[in-house]
């Protein structure tokens, strides 16, 4: 499943996109179940972002957001991917890691 190519013009727009896609997907209220995100690094630079929705009954499920393709790859619980999103005009992960 592709969502076409989106346009994000925050870290925060892409955080929200991620939560948006996953309690659709899941069927989960929007906002009941924390994520969590860490910054991805290669040769000490910025790379990615990995986010990790905690849900219900310990499942998590994960999302990586690889700025070298500029797009982001959604996992479920078992590590079956299930959704990829292109973007177009992300934003720079420079400013977001400062």
């Amino acid at each position: 499943m592709q969502h076409g190519i989106l346009q994000f013009r925050s870290h925060n727009d892409i955080r929200e996109f991620v939560n948006e896609t996953f309690c659709k997907h899941y069927q989960l209220k929007l906002g009941a179940f924390h994520m969590s995100e860490r910054i991805l690094l290669r040769g000490g630079k910025p790379c990615g972002v990995h986010f990790c929705l905690h849900g219900p009954r310990a499942v998590k499920f994960t999302a990586i957001w690889e700025t070298e393709g500029n797009r982001i790859l959604f996992y479920g619980s078992s590590g079956e991917r299930f959704h990829k999103t292109q973007l177009m005009g992300a934003p720079s992960l420079e400013r977001t890691a400062a």
